[in-house]
């Protein structure tokens, strides 16, 4: 039984290690580029470690000449893409819990039929309303603003749905305890229903942070002005199609931009693993 166990074992841990490679590898053969010179990339002289040229490369990006598209700083579209991630991403939050906490506790008309056209919007992506909803934000002047940026990607059923279960997992006990105490719907919401809650928030804020920030095809149709842009569309941006693309920088803007998502990762790791796994009910 422990030898046929080691064995098991061995194997679970070779898959992971096979997969983590399998992942990683890109990301790293990216930073790798990044440290090259651009001749040494165009000849395919690309070696498997980081070059002398590391420091010079990421601080030309960051310092030197941090205009990396037509005057447009490589700070100004991190502060756009971040600025723009912070709004979906609470954004989504607040409207998720909130449309959860109004289906579980208050009864009206038509309930679960207010949560079914909620879930149904799962199958109608930003790809297939697009149409429409740039003609929205066309006519309410949202173009090249961060409202136009952020308020059409905010509403979530996935969210809603996965609060209305933790919310449905609660006592009812515990929402008559409330009332008895003299706790009004907003008490409860904000005095315990928030609490209970806080591994879930940390979970789904770490997953719509790196939703948000990996936009792609919103952004790159709502804005017309390059001082708009985010740190992604700008990343497209940079590769042209005339062979003068600067590959190393390419690579160290891709670097620079998977920073911020991977930093959220880490620092909110422990409540995020929490949040998927555990319960504090």
């Amino acid at each position: 039984m422990n030898y046929n166990q080691r064995i098991n074992n061995f194997l679970s841990h070779l898959v992971l290690i096979l997969g983590t490679i399998i992942i990683i590898f890109p990301i790293y053969f990216c930073f790798v580029t990044s440290t090259e010179t651009l001749q040494n990339i165009i000849h395919g002289n690309v070696g498997i470690f980081p070059k002398s040229n590391l420091a010079y490369n990421y601080s030309d990006i960051l310092v030197t000449n941090p205009e990396i598209i037509q005057g447009i700083t490589i700070w100004k579209l991190l502060l756009n893409s971040f600025i723009v991630t912070l709004l979906i991403t609470l954004g989504k939050i607040f409207i998720s819990i909130i449309s959860a906490y109004a289906i579980v506790y208050f009864k009206f008309k038509f309930q679960k039929l207010a949560f079914s056209l909620i879930f149904l919007t799962l199958m109608l992506p930003i790809e297939v309303r697009i149409v429409p909803t740039f003609q929205m934000a066309s006519n309410l002047n949202l173009l090249d603003t961060y409202q136009g940026l952020s308020i059409p990607l905010i509403a979530s059923a996935t969210a809603t749905f996965l609060f209305r279960q933790l919310f449905l997992s609660i006592p009812n006990e515990l929402c008559e305890a409330a009332k008895i105490d003299g706790a009004g719907p907003i008490r409860f919401f904000l005095d315990i229903l928030i609490p209970l809650s806080k591994t879930s928030i940390a979970a789904l804020f770490v997953i719509l942070f790196i939703y948000g920030w990996n936009q792609y095809l919103w952004p790159l149709l709502i804005t017309t002005k390059q001082s708009m842009n985010t740190i992604i569309i700008a990343l497209t941006q940079m590769i042209a199609h005339d062979g003068t693309t600067q590959w190393n920088k390419v690579m160290a803007v891709a670097i620079i931009s998977m920073a911020p998502p991977l930093t959220v990762v880490i620092i909110m790791q422990k409540w995020f693993v929490k949040g998927l796994i555990d319960s504090e009910k």
